[in-house]
């Protein structure tokens, strides 16, 4: 066997390597997606008047995808129309994120498209964040996004967070401003990295929705999509940072190796 092969290649991009039963994404035992529709596994219907219909099918969405192909628990902390504000304010007590039951390991945040485009709200800053306080940050995008890692962090102090950019393609949404926002939430809280969907995901033009959309979410064959990238994506993480790994078994426990 050659490890330097098995593990890694030189000058290996995120999605080089597609892992169909979950990879390296395997160390963890259990993950909570916190997102919007594109999260939930929502499909979009039209009757025969032409009326528009948003069901949350959570059984399709790529989170559930991600727990039946890698064989961990996924816990669904998303739906359709979310925003960090509404997930800080009412949504993440609902669906029980903040309880004990329920904490993980690792957390997969996809927040963004219903902030900047649905409700225009201000992106916002870094600065907007106060380290000692959570709830002193300011009403931008960027305060409730980092509220929730905040809260979250002390709910469970070891866990890791991973942060979706907006896919490749998917324009005048502000989709760079909120990339380069992701980054430097990831270097401002330990334990964070980004899922840069907008520099390495396929684009989605009129192509890839034909294959993977119905109207403007995706199909059952768009949500297996993501979820093949997104568990690649953190393959490829933990596979260039074991170290950062190497005690994801001991999170949510007493115990660590000092």
């Amino acid at each position: 066997m050659d490890l330097e092969k098995l593990l890694w290649e030189e000058n290996e991009k995120p999605l080089d390597r597609i892992v169909y039963d979950g990879g390296y994404a395997r160390v963890f035992r259990t993950i909570g997606c916190i997102g919007d529709s594109l999260s939930s596994g929502e499909h979009e219907s039209r009757d025969a008047e032409g009326n528009q219909g948003y069901h949350d099918f959570y059984d399709y969405s790529w989170g559930q995808y991600i727990a039946r192909n890698a064989g961990i628990d996924v816990y669904n902390f998303s739906k359709g129309g979310m925003t960090a504000k509404c997930f800080m304010e009412s949504f993440g007590e609902k669906c029980g994120a903040w309880t004990d039951a329920k904490k993980c390991q690792a957390y997969i945040l996809a927040l963004g498209v219903n902030d900047i485009y649905t409700k225009q709200v201000e992106l916002g800053a870094v600065s907007d964040v106060d380290l000692e306080d959570y709830n002193n940050n300011k009403p931008t995008f960027a305060g409730y996004y980092a509220m929730i890692i905040q809260k979250l962090k002390a709910i469970q102090p070891d866990a890791k967070f991973f942060l979706v950019t907006l896919p490749n393609g998917v324009e005048n949404l502000r989709g760079e401003e909120h990339a380069a926002l992701l980054k430097e939430m990831a270097e401002l809280f330990s334990n964070t990295y980004v899922i840069d969907l907008r520099t390495y995901s396929p684009k989605y033009d009129s192509d890839f929705k034909s294959k993977f959309f119905v109207g403007g979410h995706m199909n059952a064959a768009g949500y297996i999509l993501t979820a093949q990238m997104i568990t690649s994506y953190i393959d490829y993480i933990v596979r260039h940072n074991f170290k950062d790994f190497a005690q994801v078994g001991f999170i949510g426990t007493p115990y660590k190796y000092i």
